[in-house]
Formats: structure tokens, sequence, C-alpha cells
């Protein structure tokens, strides 16, 4: 999948309601469930974002076929820590990113930069 792909499929979640373990755009998505449906990857039975367990995240981004990267382009998913002890997934887009907003309570996408210190960029591996 393109990065252009992942960014159309994060863009057709916004306005969905934000929902704490939401995997459905029709019911709610949270930051996890935004990445498995922008990315087209299955969410893992757990994860560890509240934990702010960063290295626990990272490994199960990589079993969900994604690599680290030095830099992010649109349409990869980038780990950030958005409080104490708190991890956000968001999908970077040409100007910002998108991100499931607990506040805003729906799928919004921010122009600008980071608002949140980025630990580190992931892409879907290539195939083929």
């Amino acid at each position: 999948m393109s990065g252009a792909a992942v960014v159309a499929a994060a863009r057709a979640a916004l306005g969905a309601p934000f929902r704490l373990h939401g995997r459905d755009v029709a019911t709610g998505l949270d930051c996890v469930g935004l990445a498995v449906v922008a990315l087209g990857r299955g969410a893992p039975a757990t994860y560890r974002l509240r934990t702010g367990d960063v290295a626990g995240t990272a490994a199960q981004l990589r079993v969900a076929g994604l690599v680290e990267v030095a830099e992010a382009r649109p349409g990869d998913l980038l780990l950030c820590r958005s409080g104490p002890g708190q991890l956000h997934l968001a999908i970077r887009c040409e100007d910002g990113i998108i991100h499931a907003d607990a506040i805003a309570r729906r799928v919004v996408e921010r122009p600008g930069p980071v608002p949140w210190p980025v630990l580190s960029c992931w892409r879907l591996e290539e195939e083929g």
C-alpha cells in the first residue's frame, strides 16, 4: 500500500467518532483503530499506549509489518508521547497529521507541526 493510499484511507475516516478501543469507522475509532483502518493491518489483542511502553509498542508495530524509518513522509505512522505515560499514534499527511482526537471526540486532520514529541516513525514494509 502506498503512502498516498494510507493517507486517503485515513482521510476517509475523518469525522468518525472517537471511541476507546474502537476499530470501526461507523461506531468509533481510537488512535490504534485509525492506524488499523488506514494501514489495512490488524490490531494487536493488547497494546501498551497507556503504559508508555515504547519498546513494547515498537515490537508490536514490527509484528504488524511496519519498519522504523528515520524521517516520516505522508502515509507513515508516528508514535508520539502525548502526555506522561501516554503514547499516541497518528498518520503523517502532507501538511500535518490525521489522528483520533479524544478531546475533539472524533478523527481529525491537524495541519502544521505535530503537537507532541515524535518518538519514532513507522512505514509499511515493502511487499514483493
